[in-house]
């Protein structure tokens, strides 16, 4: 693989509204989205006005709708746009991460209303079906580089962890226990894949970033296991998590070599994802050296994730994120 991500001059895209959203919106909303659930613990913890979690719910649901909206006018253009994205890594990484938002919806309107977060539950499971039977077409046509196994295939195939998260809040934790054990089978395969694919491959620069989509199933797995009354297991998973953020805050200078670009959206779920464990524990089995792991979690994850969202949204709306991804033109 390159050292760089070159993609070819686009196409013109053609007249009409949201023709070319580019769905690497999304991986940062995600991110911004499990921010906001974890926040609701830890306003409590820090002293902060408990409207602060209220307000984060509120931005980060207006900003999936608004993407989910421009992203649905672009499919209403050619719905067949979707498996052009899944030829392309940032239009799988995006594509999955805009079902899982759906998921996260949920979670966020549980405090508010819970019939419309169940029907939102329930929608993201069909879309996220719709979505394994285009990427199913797409490895059977062999598409791109879509065979490759990457951290993106976590998104999709490992997806229901999310849903397996979220189903508790919404008094549903015989539906979190089915979706957890498929959701964690499949984590386990693509590690197993992607250390394999490791042994004889160099990883360019311009992906590393994409490495830290490893941690989020790991993270929401100790979440369901705390919300399901598995606390041993939660623990232990929590302190290989930690391990592991401590790494990746080592080797920042490593995973961000390639400079600035729209892969790293993928830092934003997996650390948001992680501070929600840490307080999802501790709500559980409240601790003072938890209280003060989970903090700095959330603090890092808070620095990491609303700058990333902004300066990604920031490309989508001077015109520039859907270049820089190759994104498809509906």
């Amino acid at each position: 693989m390159a050292e760089r991500l070159k993609f070819a001059m686009p196409k013109p895209a053609p007249a009409g509204l949201w023709r070319r959203v580019p769905p690497a919106i999304f991986p940062p909303i995600l991110g911004l989205m499990a921010l906001a659930l974890a926040w609701r613990a830890g306003v409590a913890q820090f002293a902060l006005p408990s409207g602060l979690s209220g307000m984060l719910d509120g931005v980060a649901v207006a900003l999936f709708l608004f993407a989910a909206t421009t992203y649905a006018v672009k499919l209403s253009w050619r719905p067949a746009v979707l498996a052009d994205e899944l030829a392309t890594l940032p239009g799988r990484t995006g594509t999955a991460a805009g079902v899982l938002c759906v998921y996260l919806l949920a979670g966020l309107l549980s405090a508010y209303t819970l019939p419309l977060a169940r029907a939102a539950l329930l929608a993201g499971l069909a879309l996220h079906l719709v979505l394994l039977v285009v990427v199913l077409r797409v490895l059977a046509n062999g598409v791109g580089d879509a065979r490759r196994v990457s951290p993106a295939w976590h998104l999709q195939w490992a997806g229901l962890l999310v849903a397996a998260r979220v189903a508790p809040l919404l008094g549903w934790p015989g539906l979190a226990a089915l979706l957890f054990w498929p959701g964690l089978l499949a984590a386990l395969v693509i590690w197993a894949a992607s250390m394999w694919q490791l042994r004889s491959m160099r990883l360019p620069a311009a992906l590393r970033p994409l490495l830290a989509i490893h941690l989020a199933p790991l993270a929401l797995s100790g979440t369901v296991l705390v919300l399901l009354g598995h606390l041993d297991a939660a623990k232990v998973i929590a302190v290989v998590v930690g391990l592991l953020l401590v790494a990746g805050l080592l080797a920042t200078r490593w995973l961000t070599a390639a400079g600035f670009s729209a892969l790293w959206g993928a830092f934003a779920f997996p650390v948001a994802a992680s501070g929600g464990l840490f307080w999802t524990l501790y709500d559980a089995a409240p601790s003072e050296g938890l209280r003060i792991v989970a903090g700095l979690a959330l603090t890092v994850a808070t620095l990491v994730v609303v700058p990333i969202t902004f300066l990604i949204l920031r490309d989508w709306a001077r015109g520039r994120l859907a270049v820089k991804t190759n994104a498809a033109s509906a």
